[in-house]
């Protein structure tokens, strides 16, 4: 086996272990969960509603959407409808569960890796990709975000959420990610064509996981 499709291979092997909860989610913070999601709602709120320069609120995508959990408490609110993706169905299957009624504003649930997912060309307000860039190789990054910008409507953001290292890219063994610092992160991000409109740190996280750092790209 490649070392690509071995980098791949032991991450879906990590997540299908992964129990299909809030907590298993977020590696067992699923405290933080308030936290993130009141930041990830104040963030989105600077681009949301009437004037210049804002997105819609048709459609949003939820990346690495797990069981659902941004799904539920930041995007179903704010979006008429919302797409998830991710790699192990047997959390977008509990997602059905966990969304509740709500589910039946969910488009479509796509299950595969982002390194493979094409979204459909001009539909989407928002993407929000949190916590699985880390996921995706260099190449395969600066594909997809290639793929998300042909799949905004006008007006729209892309939005990545993610640890942030503070110097280089860190290897992570055990759930098969890596974690790159923010001045990489930047140079990906340009390289397919977009740029970083706003940025903010999340603040409140506990002091011993890394960094995380929201940006808005368009």
């Amino acid at each position: 086996m490649g070392e690509e499709a071995q980098f791949y291979g032991n991450a879906e092997v990590y997540w299908r272990d992964v129990p299909p909860t809030v907590d298993g989610m977020l590696g067992g913070y699923g405290s933080i969960s308030n936290i993130d999601l009141n930041g990830s709602k104040a963030f989105l709120k600077k681009f949301t509603g009437e004037g210049e320069g804002k997105t819609g609120t048709s459609c949003a995508l939820d990346c690495g959407a797990g069981i659902g959990r941004i799904t539920k408490r930041l995007l179903l609110p704010l979006f008429r409808t919302v797409d998830l993706v991710d790699v192990t169905q047997e959390f977008l299957d509990q997602a059905k569960t966990y969304l509740g009624e709500e589910s039946q504003r969910v488009g479509h649930y796509f299950c595969t890796g982002l390194q493979d997912f094409v979204p459909e060309q001009g539909r989407y307000d928002v993407i929000w990709i949190q916590w699985v860039i880390g996921h995706l190789t260099d190449e395969h990054l600066v594909k997809f975000l290639e793929r998300c910008r042909s799949a905004l409507r006008p007006g729209g953001i892309v939005v990545i959420k993610d640890n942030v290292a503070y110097e280089g890219v860190v290897p992570d063994d055990v759930d098969s990610s890596v974690c790159r610092d923010l001045a990489i992160v930047g140079s990906l991000v340009a390289k397919a064509g977009l740029r970083i409109i706003h940025q903010e740190q999340q603040m409140d996280f506990p002091k011993e996981i890394y960094q995380v750092h929201t940006l808005a790209l368009r």
